[in-house]
């Protein structure tokens, strides 16, 4: 079946104001590069007309500057989910020039299933390969293409010819039924494939395909620094330890690991921690460690939803994908983040805090408890069900300004009771079978860098190690630390003395 051959412009003509749109990919993996840049030129003209224009915009995760980054410039975004990372939507988000709500990323498409969130007009896809029933490969990431394929009234495909057809066979594509007909999604371990190679589409939905040629747009990893390297060397050195004390199989277990630089350092750590055996990845993203260490034999396999690589790292890939094949699988983010094979498998979770409480509450989201950075993302559905749940953090940033470690998390994604361990470039704090007050002084004592060590202790003085409840909160000063930077731009000006009873 011949499909029409349009230009990004034509493409984009057809969506009109109040659409509401489905976007491949996962995080800038896979994402849209074309008609999204020609639909934010669109809104410009309509706004500059005086005109309305503004869609709906579900993803995956994150995507491309040339996607949320060009719609956000454009003001064209209505409603987005359910997670984003790009500054220039960061600000219309935080501005509420778009309505943002956040969501765990294994929820989304089984949400839009059940109908939560209204019809979906347009799904726009980048593939590699398309064949003349309809059925498409994906490219580098897959996110919610299988059900926004499913129920878009129309669908775009930007053809990518950056991506060779070589990707077949790598992508592992399955939609589980949803209840009361769900069954159990038949994972036993990271390398399982259970669904098909190709998304098939109606092909009566498509409306067009459109070409594009650009790698995925993603900047290589800033150089790890004392600290990051530190962080990753505590993470390892508690993995070591736990396998000696028979906590970890031998054999050690799959690994999750979030994107950013202090992942990157986790995972740089690995590659030496030589007493820790190779291992397999069960995961949401791939990024550029995790290919240096299949190369070097440490990571075995690795079961992900987007290969989130910088260009050169992508070109590397993608150029080699006779070595690689074996070694990777690409599934939708329902099944990457299925809490249910995340807890089978006995995935070992690790994520990056902005601040974690001496309590154990995690802020992953928000700075200061009010602005939105990029989303709770996967996190929320590997900490809840992993067989240990590990965040880290530098101990403080802006040269000591700020301490990530504080009496109360400013905003709470993850509660004490989804948090099995904090590691910061300090120590580990191994909080398994600790009550808050105990909680409390192990963090302190382990994570807090020495300079804010004396007022964390000062803070909990303030009622008396549990005189007041079982979590000793001082309500009136919790928060005293943000306030101090707020107000001075230094948590360490914080004066206890104003809430003493």
């Amino acid at each position: 079946m011949a499909f029409p051959i349009l230009s990004p412009q034509e493409a984009a003509e057809f969506i009109k104001n109040g659409d509401t749109l489905g976007l491949s990919g996962f995080t800038a993996s896979g994402s849209p590069k074309v008609i999204t840049n020609a639909l934010a030129q669109k809104a410009e003209k309509e706004h500059a007309a005086g005109r309305p224009f503004k869609v709906s915009v579900f993803t995956g995760a994150s995507t491309n500057n040339f996607a949320d980054g060009a719609l956000a410039r454009a003001n064209a975004i209505d409603r987005r989910s359910p997670y984003q990372n790009t500054p220039d939507l960061r600000k219309r988000i935080n501005s509420h020039d778009c309505h943002y709500f956040d969501l765990h990323l294994s929820e989304l498409a089984q949400k839009f299933r059940y109908g939560f969130y209204g019809e979906l007009d347009y799904a726009i896809i980048e593939v590699s390969k398309i064949f003349d029933n309809g059925e498409v490969v994906l490219g580098t990431g897959v996110g919610n293409v299988p059900t926004y394929a499913a129920h878009a009234k129309k669908i775009f495909l930007e053809l990518n010819d950056k991506l060779p057809e070589g990707l077949y066979g790598l992508h592992d594509v399955y939609m589980p039924l949803d209840p009361p007909n769900r069954r159990e999604i038949p994972i036993y371990k990271p390398s399982d494939r259970i669904g098909h190679p190709t998304v098939k589409l109606d092909p009566a939905k498509i409306a067009g395909i459109v070409h594009s040629d650009a790698y995925d747009g993603i900047k290589g990893f800033t150089a790890l620094d004392d600290i990051t390297l530190q962080i990753g060397a505590n993470v390892c050195g508690f993995l070591i330890g736990e396998v000696r004390a028979g906590r970890i199989p031998k054999t050690f277990l799959p690994i999750q690991s979030g994107v950013g630089n202090v992942a990157n350092a986790v995972l740089f750590g690995l590659g030496d921690a030589k007493e820790l055996p190779p291992f397999e990845m069960y995961t949401e993203v791939i990024q550029d460690a995790v290919i240096d260490l299949m190369k070097m034999g440490r990571c075995k396999f690795g079961s992900t939803c987007s290969l989130t690589l910088s260009d050169d790292k992508e070109a590397e890939v993608l150029s080699n994908l006779d070595f690689f094949r074996d070694k990777l699988v690409l599934r939708p983010a329902e099944i990457s983040n299925s809490p249910e094979v995340i807890r089978r498998l006995g995935v070992i979770a690790m994520n990056t805090a902005l601040e974690a409480d001496i309590f154990g509450n995690i802020n992953s989201t928000h700075v200061v408890g009010t602005r939105m950075m990029n989303g709770i993302g996967g996190s929320g559905d590997f900490t809840r069900n992993g067989y240990i749940s590990i965040f880290s953090c530098p101990s403080v940033t802006k040269g000591g300004l700020i301490s990530n470690i504080v009496p109360m998390a400013s905003h709470i994604d993850h509660t004490e009771h989804s948090v099995d361990v904090i590691i910061t470039d300090q120590g580990v704090a191994d909080l398994r079978g600790l009550d808050p007050v105990q909680r409390a002084e192990r963090i302190i004592d382990n994570c807090a860098h020495p300079m804010y060590r004396e007022l964390l202790h000062d803070y909990l003085k303030l009622n008396n190690h549990g005189a007041g409840g079982q979590t000793p909160h001082s309500l009136n000063a919790s928060l005293a630390f943000h306030t101090a930077f707020q107000e001075t731009g230094d948590m360490r000006n914080v004066d206890w003395a104003r809430f003493e009873r």
